[in-house]
Parts: C-alpha cells; sequence; structure tokens
C-alpha cells in the first residue's frame, strides 16, 4: 500500500516537544535552551532561577494553544500551574517544557520528503495572536502569507542546511526514516541567525491556504509521487503572486468559542479569492459555525499589500454574529518594506 505521511514514531517530531528537542541537540539543529520538567516544584524553581520573559509549552498536542510566552514570572508560575497542578491539556500538559525566550520574527518552512529526496514548498508567515499588531492570546494562527520575505536566499539556504537536511538526515540515522510533510518553525533574528521553534508533521494552518493558492501543480500528483518514493523525478509549479489569508474566528475564541451561530456569505464574486471552511457545518439548510477558527478568506495580489486589500474586500461579503478577524495581516512585512 502506497502511503503518504510519517509513521507513529516519526511523527512524534510533532507529538512530542521533549523528543523533538532531544532530538535536535542531539543532532546539532539550532534552537532554544530548554528543560523538561513532570514536577510542579521543580519547574517553578527552574523559572526562579531564569526569570522572564520565559516559554512554557505542553509536551503533547493542545490544538495550536499549548504555548504560553510567559512575559513575567508570575505569569509563568501560573502557566505551569495551569499544565502540571490543573491539568488543563489532560495528558498532553503532564509534562512541560521549559525554554528561553527568542526575539526576531516568525517564519514557517515546509518541506515534502520521499525518505530519500527532499522538496522544499512555498514559504509563509503568520500571525499567531488574537488581536492587532501581534496582542492578545495565542491561538492556532489567525492569518498568513505567501512568499514570506524575510525568508531571503541567504535564510534559505542556511534553513535547508542547518535544519532540513539535519532532521532528515538525522531521523535516517536513528532509525526512524521521514516521510511526508515536514514543517519548521523558525524564528528569525535581526542577525540572521535561525532556530527552530516546533515541528510539525502536516502542513500548518493558515499557513496552508495561502501556500494552496499559489500552488499551480496537482497536490495530489505530488502527494502520490512522494508516496511512491519519486519526488526527485517532479518540478512543482508557483504562481508567481502574493497571496494572503485571514482567519475569520468564532465569538469567544480562543477560550470558549461560540457555536452555531449562522454564516451569511454573499454571492458578490471577489477576483482571486477564495474561501476555506474550518470550523463550519452545514445543518438544516444553514451554514453554522462550528469551532473555533472559522473561515479562512484567502486572496491572490501582484503585491501583498494588493493582495491584502483583496482578501479584505472578501470578508466584507461574509457575516456573522460575534466573528473575530484581524485588520492587520502582512503589517510586518509592509512595515519592513
Amino acid at each position: 500500500m502506497n502511503i503518504f505521511g510519517p509513521t507513529q514514531k516519526a511523527a512524534q517530531l510533532e507529538s512530542s516537544k521533549d523528543f523533538a528537542k532531544d532530538f535536535m541537540y542531539r543532532h546539532n539543529i539550532p534552537t532554544a535552551k530548554y528543560r523538561t520538567f513532570k514536577m510542579p516544584d521543580e519547574a517553578h524553581h527552574y523559572v526562579n532561577e531564569h526569570g522572564a520573559p520565559i516559554v512554557i509549552k505542553a509536551d503533547g498536542l493542545a490544538s495550536g494553544k499549548g504555548v504560553i510566552v510567559a512575559l513575567t514570572v508570575d505569569e509563568a508560575h501560573d502557566a505551569i500551574d495551569f499544565m502540571l497542578v490543573d491539568n488543563k491539556f489532560g495528558d498532553a500538559g503532564a509534562k512541560i517544557v521549559i525554554e528561553e525566550f527568542l526575539e526576531g520574527e516568525e517564519a514557517s518552512f515546509m518541506v515534502i520528503c520521499d525518505g530519500k529526496t527532499i522538496l522544499p514548498l512555498a514559504t509563509s508567515q503568520d500571525h499567531k495572536r488574537l488581536l492587532d499588531h501581534d496582542m492578545g492570546p495565542n491561538t492556532g494562527g489567525m492569518g498568513a502569507y505567501s512568499p514570506a520575505p524575510i525568508v531571503t536566499k541567504e535564510i534559505y539556504s542556511k534553513v535547508m542546511d542547518e535544519i532540513i537536511y539535519p532532521t532528515i538526515n538525522g531521523m535516517g540515522k536513528d532509525g526512524i526514516p521521514f516521510t511526508g510533510f515536514l514543517y519548521a518553525g523558525l524564528m528569525i533574528t535581526k542577525k540572521g541567525d535561525v532556530k527552530t521553534l516546533e515541528y510539525n508533521c502536516r502542513m500548518g494552518d493558515p499557513e496552508t491556504q495561502p501556500i494552496l493558492m499559489r500552488l499551480k501543480s496537482d497536490l495530489f500528483e505530488i502527494l502520490y509521487t512522494a508516496a511512491l518514493g519519486q519526488i526527485d523525478s517532479l518540478e512543482i509549479e508557483w504562481d508567481t503572486r502574493t497571496a494572503l489569508a485571514v482567519v475569520l474566528a468564532s465569538a469567544g475564541y480562543p477560550e470558549s468559542p461560540k457555536l452555531n451561530d449562522e454564516i451569511h456569505i454573499e454571492d458578490r464574486i471577489i477576483p482571486d479569492s477564495y474561501i476555506f471552511h474550518a470550523g463550519t457545518i452545514y445543518k438544516d439548510n444553514k451554514l453554522l459555525t462550528s469551532g473555533g477558527r472559522v473561515l479562512a478568506v484567502t486572496a491572490l495580489g501582484n503585491s501583498l499589500k494588493e493582495a491584502q486589500i483583496q482578501a479584505y474586500e472578501a470578508i466584507s461579503t461574509v457575516k456573522f454574529t460575534g466573528a473575530q478577524y484581524r485588520q492587520d495581516i502582512g503589517y510586518r512585512a509592509l512595515n519592513n518594506n
């Protein structure tokens, strides 16, 4: 049977942050300094020693909400108790990783691997915080754009040489060959250094939406060829334009998203735009919200600014009670230009 995707063991790169951090350290892949804890007292002591800002991560999968950037020592102690004492993430938070706070810009780097050959996808950059200007709580992602201008040719080469190749080669050396999507969440410093924040064994959301808007090649053909172990024969064709996606979230997201609000989408067509559904359900002839992040409204443009204008114009065709969305997706790249 031809299967696209990693084995359960290989998928530990995403499913266990402790596994991923240990792997990175053993294979000299640049990442933040860290320690892993199961006991609250030991974790609290570590925070008191190292101070803030500091990052607290649930070891397991927590629907994109398992990372808390604590700007104060009190916030860090609260995050430790939230995970290890109150058990808010269940088994996913029974073990935590505490790591140093890194400053810079985040970017997403995705590749496809068939166990031998690596096929890079388009670069992208997302916005994790709920509110404009990267304020408010962390979310699964409130918007993204592709390509990411911060990933210059120099940064691209550095990521491939220092992170992607060592990751795939390291998994092979450990006897756990990796196949499927590999997503590296990156932190790029002002000096141009790159460190690995996390791995995902899938395409990221909402980074996937602008990447797919730019993909001109057949996605099924790419994945099937990868499953056959033959991606060395593939060349991917991309739309040279920029794509930008804005996430519309339900009221109360991310803490307690409100469900079953009716969604109204006008018949008006905005050129080069597409609405990707996520937290929606069609019930009793009505389109309803069924999750936190409801829609990703995505558009293409000849520039990032043009794609941004088109995406927000497309958003004007969508209405549902309590809809939340950021009004500044793409601002970092626009400000840098």
